[in-house]
């Protein structure tokens, strides 16, 4: 009777002890499980080519072509409020367009369009969003042509739209990836500085000026970065960054993504799981001059050299357990200087004279620009952090040393950069390239003065540098 007994206290015992454990397992588990349980991805993806008859940067739409031009991106949710990417195959998108763009998808996203970021991957066979620009133009009687918002705003409906059904299947995050490596025979600086300290002729896109082509490659960032986003062991969504203008060959009038499109495209079909998404870099005073003679053949080079780099930055991949805990996003909004010497009435003036349209829409552009900062409107510089990577999110055709100083702020961090957001302020260099002249930094094409270096490198720093 009292061994039954003591059996009988012993079982007790024992189920209590199991009971016990069993307990601690489940809180245990369920906190790591509830850390991670928020971080979610969405992806989206829709077809932004404009129809024959619409206008692209330089030319109407008189043919469609084989891969048409995308929107697409991201939604991170389960670290505070979603965070949007998206990556857009157009020349650019500014002023009330660029608004417009990111109060839509935050809008569909629930969360608030200062946690959205929308860039361009600038490719000049497609068009240009500017619906300031538009409404100045038509106040003036004149037909906005290259600004026309008719098939601009019927995107953001169907933008809006595929990003409410994205939040309906997302998928959990559980390691991050980060990879780089170098691309060759791509990227060249356009600027080449003589004896005299000045800029001379510009070695663009193409070139087949034999002495511009011997010139040295120049300053660049040579490197292609990947950041992708896992489910367990399947990739969900890659994000690649490179500095340099994209263009092979244009003015076709058939809208097309050019050589990063294509390089896009093929990691598409040898990485299918996941949704891949181009931005570019700091490549404003970056082309691929050198080594781009704009023959038709050199699409699929360019294409096959940028492709390489993906591939071995895809190869070269780290991964790693990633929770909400590493996420974060951080926002610097800034003034930007305006370039002396532009006169909004100088401008219009001159918007109702010319007979060049491309002229006349640059006047209206230039004047967008000028009432924005004269209503006070600031540009968000941002910055993703995840994990010791930090992403930054910056305006307009961005001179390469804004990304290799970046880079040079936190060289034990994976630093990488999408430019090419707001588009209105047009180029941006560094103080002393305004001094050394050139196409890049002229009152035609940078609406911004020289003391825009320290505007932005501050705001760099201090972002880049919050842990």
């Amino acid at each position: 009777m009292v061994l039954s007994m003591n059996k009988k206290r012993y079982m007790v015992r024992l189920y209590m002890l199991v009971l016990a454990i069993i307990l601690i397992l489940t809180v245990t588990t369920g906190a790591g499980a509830q850390e991670n349980a928020g971080l979610q991805l969405a992806v989206f993806d829709i077809d932004a080519t404009p129809p024959i008859g619409a206008h692209l940067a330089y030319n109407p739409v008189i043919n469609t072509w084989d891969m048409s031009l995308r929107a697409r991106g991201i939604v991170l949710t389960g670290a505070d409020e979603p965070i949007v990417l998206c990556a857009v195959d157009w020349v650019g998108i500014g002023s009330e367009g660029h608004d417009a763009f990111r109060q839509t998808l935050a809008e569909a996203a629930g969360t608030d369009m200062h946690r959205v970021a929308v860039h361009t991957v600038h490719q000049h066979d497609a068009p240009g969003c500017d619906f300031t620009a538009e409404r100045i133009l038509k106040e003036h009687g004149i037909t906005p042509h290259r600004y026309e918002g008719a098939f601009h705003r019927e995107v953001l409906q169907r933008l809006g739209t595929a990003v409410r059904d994205a939040m309906e299947k997302q998928q959990p995050i559980t390691h991050l990836g980060l990879g780089r490596a170098p691309v060759h025979q791509v990227a060249s600086n356009r600027r080449i500085v003589g004896p005299d300290g000045k800029v001379g002729p510009m070695r663009g896109s193409s070139c087949k000026n034999p002495e511009l082509i011997a010139a040295p490659e120049g300053l660049v960032d040579p490197d292609v970065s990947l950041v992708s986003f896992w489910n367990g062991d399947t990739p969900v969504a890659v994000l690649s960054y490179y500095a340099c203008h994209p263009q092979s060959y244009y003015r076709t009038g058939i809208a097309n993504p050019d050589f990063p499109g294509i390089a896009r495209f093929m990691r598409q079909l040898a990485v299918p799981q996941a949704l891949h998404i181009h931005f570019d870099g700091a490549g404003g005073n970056v082309a691929a001059g050198k080594y781009n003679d704009g023959s038709k053949e050199m699409r699929l080079i360019l294409a096959q050299r940028l492709e390489d780099g993906m591939r071995r930055a895809w190869e070269a991949t780290e991964r790693s357990p990633v929770s909400t805990a590493a996420i974060r996003w951080a926002v610097e909004p800034v003034g930007l200087p305006v370039a002396e010497g532009l006169n909004a009435a100088e401008l219009e003036k001159r918007m109702l004279e010319e007979k060049d349209m491309t002229i006349v829409e640059d006047c209206a552009r230039k004047i967008a620009w000028l009432q924005r900062r004269e209503a006070g409107i600031l540009i968000d510089v941002a910055c993703l952090s995840l994990g010791y990577a930090r992403i930054l999110h910056m305006p307009a055709e961005l001179f390469v040393e804004y990304q290799l100083l970046a880079k040079a702020e936190r060289p034990n961090l994976f630093v990488a950069m999408a430019a090419y957001g707001d588009y209105t302020p047009g180029y941006i260099g560094t103080a002393i390239a305004y001094e050394q002249g050139g196409y890049e930094t002229s009152q035609r094409t940078s609406n911004v003065s020289p003391e825009i270096e320290t505007v932005l490198t501050d705001a760099i720093k201090k972002l880049i540098q919050e842990k």
